[in-house]
């Protein structure tokens, strides 16, 4: 009854310390995939969403302006 015990015991351990391998590895993986993704990203001229949404913003307002000039050539050329 003993050996069953240590054996049921030793392979549990070993399931343990695999689960403990799986998971580093995976967290490396990650690490890795993530590193990959973020240098693609930077060699291919992408642009984060705060650079996009603020270029947006600044786009928006510009397009304001004009529109406000525009109405104020076409009221000073009315005179």
């Amino acid at each position: 009854m003993q050996t069953n015990n240590k054996i049921l015991d030793d392979l549990s351990q070993l399931m343990t310390n695999a689960m403990g391998v799986a998971q580093g590895a995976k967290d490396e993986a990650q690490t890795a995939m993530k590193s990959m993704i973020d240098r693609w990203l930077a060699e291919n001229d992408f642009v984060t969403r705060e650079e996009f949404d603020a270029v947006r913003a600044m786009a928006q307002k510009a397009r304001e302006e004009n529109e406000a000039l525009k109405a104020r050539i076409e009221a000073l050329e009315a005179k």
